[in-house]
């Protein structure tokens, strides 16, 4: 349930659109100008707030961003994409293609790099501060969704062009289609009351999903597999020896070796290791993440993220979530991807029970004395490849080593 706001989902030009705010009089705009005064210096020493260098719209300055630096960062570009969503929304002359959604394209540069940003740093580089930074900085980008597609005159000029497109290119179409739509499913045509409401949920729902994020992460940080004498390391490779031994030292324990809750620290080990109690711990340990009923466990909020997923989409007139998120995808309807699933997923089983057999039968013949668990797959796998195609991955990984 990584965060994901609808900027993030969206096309450049929808992207720019979901970036911001509220409408307000001539007068509110001029306070919204002296707010935005004061923070030209932040501009200038943010490099999250540069324009970024290089041919084709330049590229992130990734050597020179700290994610100190999203918060601050974020206040700017949000006020003045908000500034320039609301001269669009206010603008007196009749809504056009161009002074609407050609607008809407050019407003909000600035927030649009910062939420890719962001985005590349939620997804990837989640550690030390940014979890708590992602939480902050959630709730604002999901509340400004919400005064975007709440925003009566915008909606009003998309509305206008939506109903005299016919005069438009196919492409100018597409984009006044699909714009006109997200902000009927987000809720623009409802009541006040009911938007007050759906902005509740929203504003909830992105703290709840950025809160199982982080409850994953913590398990992945804080539960470790430590291995104490050279004998539990059979089977593994002198590489992957050294790794496990360096994250033993990097968490103050020397001499030992430790197997972090990650993928890349689970996954070798489960697939090269001949010691099976610690392949069960590993495996078990990595599939329970956050699933503990302790001060990391999310069925709680996995609850709760499904009640107001729910609410959320009968408030839009949804019969469930599925429908909401599918209604603009290729499925359009859960009873199609329901449909398409099942056209494959009885043969995927069906093969995986002929993988299992495989490993099973060389498992017999080795006189292992076990029936294939899943924290035995990746090994038995490993093997049989090697009996069947003479692949051997420690042979092949030497060739694909990233440099």
């Amino acid at each position: 349930m990584k965060y994901q706001t609808t900027a993030t989902k969206l096309s450049i030009s929808a992207l720019v659109a979901t970036a911001l705010l509220t409408t307000g009089s001539c007068s509110k705009k001029m306070e919204k100008s002296s707010e935005i005064a004061p923070q030209v210096s932040a501009t200038a020493a943010n490099p999250l707030l540069a324009e970024w260098e290089g041919p084709y719209g330049g590229v992130p300055p990734w050597d020179k961003v700290e994610p100190k630096q999203f918060s601050a960062a974020f206040d700017v570009a949000i006020a003045e994409a908000k500034q320039e969503m609301e001269a669009i929304a206010v603008n007196p002359k009749a809504p056009t293609f161009e002074n609407t959604f050609i607008a809407m394209e050019k407003a909000g540069r600035k927030l649009t790099r910062l939420v890719n940003v962001f985005g590349v740093f939620t997804a990837n580089l989640s550690v030390g501060d940014m979890p708590d930074i992602e939480a902050e900085v959630t709730p604002k980008l999901s509340a400004y969704d919400d005064s975007l597609t709440q925003n009566l005159a915008l909606f009003a000029r998309i509305s206008a062009v939506y109903n005299t497109m016919d005069s438009l290119g196919a492409p100018e179409k597409k984009l006044v289609d699909e714009t006109y739509k997200r902000f009927v499913r987000q809720g623009a045509t409802l009541n006040v009351e009911q938007k007050t409401r759906l902005s509740a949920i929203n504003q909830e729902l992105s703290k709840l999903e950025t809160q199982f994020s982080k409850n994953v992460l913590n398990d992945e940080q804080e539960l470790v597999t430590w291995i104490e004498t050279r004998a539990e390391l059979e089977g593994l490779s002198p590489s992957l020896v050294a790794g496990y031994a360096k994250a033993a030292q990097d968490l103050g324990k020397p001499g030992k070796w430790a197997v972090r809750n990650t993928r890349s620290a689970m996954e070798p080990f489960l697939t090269f290791s001949t010691n099976r109690a610690l392949r069960e711990k590993v495996w078990k340990t990595y599939y329970s993440r956050a699933d503990n009923g302790d001060k990391n466990d999310n069925n709680a909020v996995i609850a709760s993220v499904m009640a107001l997923r729910l609410e959320r989409a009968k408030l839009l007139g949804y019969e469930s979530h599925a429908h909401l998120v599918l209604e603009s995808r290729m499925a359009k309807k859960p009873e199609n991807a329901m449909a398409l699933m099942m056209q494959v997923w009885p043969k995927a089983v069906q093969r995986v029970k002929e993988e299992v057999a495989d490993m099973q039968k060389l498992a017999d013949s080795e006189g292992a004395g076990i029936t294939i668990e899943g924290w035995d797959y990746r090994l038995y796998a490993e093997k049989v490849r090697k009996a069947k195609y003479a692949l051997d991955s420690n042979e092949i990984s030497q060739y694909l080593q990233l440099v």
